[in-house]
């Protein structure tokens, strides 16, 4: 019998950590593979999907597309979240053109293993990138295939993802008579889960740095944290920053929830953007996690937030545990899709699939 609840198989495209096939792990299904071209990120996948493959290459390679196909052939669903340069299909078109082939390399998969869904993700933005060619091209490339289509942005806050941020979702189902429905939302804007929620459980790390594996100093405050140390002995990945007496003073002048804007005049004058000197609120999602970790700081503490706190924000797990240097881990985090909103998204999915 399948270790799995569902013997639904999934092949993770431009898969970073695995922070969106987490997400369908968590739901049952078994993720074969993961596919990226940067190693480190790779690493960290087979580290936390220990019964997956990961395939380091360039997926605008055609070989790359028919190693997949050589040892993948029986696959129910594909996810993947490429890059939005790789949806730039405008000017010369040109056959090697990467960015086209980018793109492109979920379908070319999708026309060889036919999977009953296909499901990509991207920033917002791409619906109206290029006057909505990126969009149009998406719908064309599902309908050329046979694969119905819906897509819909979804605010990872009311999929319990304690974060604000946006992504829209494309999922293209093989049963072309039916068009797939996104889950309801699960919270509203009275019940989010907030950044004290959140990460308020965890050592302070103001005065002191610790280790790369290290002890909990007091218990789960909240649901939310419960569930996420479900599984963890111990702490990973909660390493301070140390910062310049001066940029200690800057971010201890930042209210709640305020950035620059809220400094006295000559204070923090080096960055002046919209984010620089964003502090989070305790009582709110916190704001987007990036890949960088220089602009925005702790609700209480005059620090940048640790991996693990970004980790939490974006609904990854304690055991989950990210490897390479810490401005590689920051940009794993950054990269990912929530594995909570990755979640929901596979629990509605299992009403459109049929077992073997």
């Amino acid at each position: 019998m399948s270790e799995y609840k569902y013997n639904f198989r999934v092949i993770d495209l431009f898969s970073g950590c695995g922070g969106f096939s987490y997400g369908f792990e968590s739901a049952g299904y078994h993720i074969v593979l993961g596919v990226d071209n940067e190693k480190i990120a790779l690493d960290t996948f087979k580290k936390n999907h220990k019964n997956s493959e990961v395939l380091l290459s360039d997926l605008h390679l055609d070989e790359t597309i028919d190693k997949i196909v050589e040892h993948n052939k029986d696959i129910d669903v594909i996810i993947a979240g490429p890059p939005c340069q790789g949806f730039s299909l405008t000017g010369s078109r040109e056959q090697d053109d990467i960015r086209n082939k980018l793109f492109l390399s979920v379908f070319k998969l999708t026309e060889k293993v036919k999977p009953q869904a296909v499901i990509i993700e991207n920033v917002p933005g791409l619906a109206t990138l290029y006057n909505g060619f990126a969009k149009d091209e998406i719908l064309k490339q599902f309908e050329k295939l046979g694969y119905s289509c819906n897509f819909q942005v979804l605010f990872a806050p009311d999929y319990e993802v304690p974060q604000i941020r946006k992504r829209i979702f494309f999922v293209g189902l093989a049963n072309k008579k039916i068009k797939f429905e996104f889950p309801s939302k699960v919270l509203n804007d009275d019940n989010y889960n907030t950044c004290s929620i959140a990460i308020g459980d965890l050592p302070s790390r103001e005065n002191e740095f610790g280790l790369e594996k290290d002890s909990y100093n007091s218990k789960p405050l909240t649901s939310y944290q419960k569930r996420m140390r479900d599984g963890s002995e111990v702490l990973w990945n909660h390493i301070s920053t140390k910062h310049t007496e001066h940029v200690i003073n800057v971010i201890s002048q930042v209210p709640e929830g305020k950035n620059h804007k809220s400094l006295p005049e000559g204070v923090g004058d080096s960055r002046k953007f919209n984010e620089a000197w964003t502090r989070y609120h305790s009582q709110k999602p916190s704001k987007t996690i990036d890949t960088g970790h220089r602009n925005h700081f702790h609700y209480k503490y005059n620090r940048i937030p640790t991996v693990r706190e970004n980790a939490r924000l974006q609904s990854f797990p304690d055991k989950f545990i990210f490897l390479g240097t810490k401005t590689q881990q920051y940009r794993q985090v950054g990269n990912a899709v929530p594995p909570l909103l990755g979640y929901h998204i596979a629990k509605q999915l299992l009403k459109y699939l049929k077992a073997k």
